[in-house]
């Protein structure tokens, strides 16, 4: 963000960056934005427009994660970039905004479970692979992710609903979950809710990769191929920890450079809001060899397309540079 928060909330000491250094701070955000999203956009075309792709359980939760940090990503720059351009921003929109980046960061840990699930029972159970994973039940797993973090976030606003005047919902504020959702209740149950999801998460990937470890003694290449997915997964999970442990890591990096706050507050939020997005639907394509080959032929395609549509207007500059 463009501030820094120096002391207790009611009486803060607000520090500001300069202009250039405001400038080049959001163009270096929208620019990664820009470009991790055209990245992932890549991705989800490329699994669209290939039956082989979305009649496959695996790549539809992989599909579903990309999409989910998009959004994340897109949220987080416009708050970010809102932060700077208008410093406050009316509450209800304020709302809308946190809610749905709330959404996306509970559905990322839960979506890492589910895949860790999924390369589980196509291991140490491939009977029954095909039956119990199908692309109807995939979608309706998909719903549950997001029913379960609804049900997480929405008694969050049902309480600010009954606790806050309706004058509070036309007033503007500084867009910061710790600010709209304050009360203590939530901030206790945020916490918990936390930690349950976390720790669910963890003895899933934990669990799987034992069970996949074992059948990887056999010398199954696939096995092995899956143990290293679900080591991604606790490396993603990581990642994703990051993203809870935001808030304390930006009161730690202000106790330890309180002369740099600015400068390490955006660097923490370059490496807990960007590089996630970044990282893992890149890894997870490349290191699927069938995904990457279909990428590739996509951009091949691409590149040749462009190529033949400019062909022709090169073509006649040249005619025209002649007859003159």
């Amino acid at each position: 963000m463009n501030l820094s928060l120096v002391g207790n909330i009611t009486q803060p000491k607000i520090l500001r960056d300069s202009l250039s250094t405001a400038v080049a701070k959001n163009v270096i955000v929208v620019g990664l934005c820009i470009s991790i999203n055209y990245i992932n956009g890549t991705l989800v075309h490329t699994f669209i427009k290939h039956e082989i792709f979305t009649g496959n359980p695996r790549y539809i939760l992989y599909i579903h994660m990309v999409f989910n940090d998009m959004i994340q990503l897109t949220i987080a720059v416009i708050l970010h970039v809102l932060s700077y351009a208008v410093f406050t921003i009316n509450v209800s929109f304020c709302c809308v905004l946190l809610m749905s980046a709330i959404f996306t960061t509970l559905n990322t840990p839960l979506t890492l479970a589910s895949m860790a699930i999924e390369r589980y029972i196509a291991i140490c159970n491939p009977l029954r692979h095909a039956q119990i994973c199908t692309v109807r039940k995939t979608h309706i797993l998909i719903s549950l992710i997001w029913t379960l973090s609804a049900i997480q976030v929405l008694p969050d606003l049902f309480i600010l609903l009954a606790i806050q005047p309706r004058t509070f919902f036309y007033s503007n504020i500084f867009c910061y979950r710790d600010y709209v959702f304050n009360n203590p209740y939530m901030v206790e149950k945020r916490n918990v809710v936390y930690i349950i999801y976390l720790a669910f998460v963890w003895l899933t990937i934990v669990y799987t990769y034992l069970k996949i470890m074992f059948v990887a003694k056999a010398t199954n290449s696939d096995a092995r191929k899956a143990r290293s997915t679900i080591i991604l997964h606790g490396i993603q999970l990581l990642m994703c920890m990051l993203t809870f442990a935001g808030p304390f890591l930006d009161r730690l990096l202000a106790e330890m450079f309180p002369m740099l706050i600015l400068e390490m507050r955006f660097l923490s939020y370059l490496v807990i809001q960007i590089m996630p997005r970044f990282i893992s639907p890149i890894v997870y394509g490349v290191r699927d060899k069938t995904f990457c080959n279909y990428l590739k032929k996509y951009l091949v395609c691409t590149m040749f397309e462009m190529r033949t549509t400019l062909q022709p207007k090169r073509n006649l500059a040249k005619v025209s540079n002649k007859s003159t």
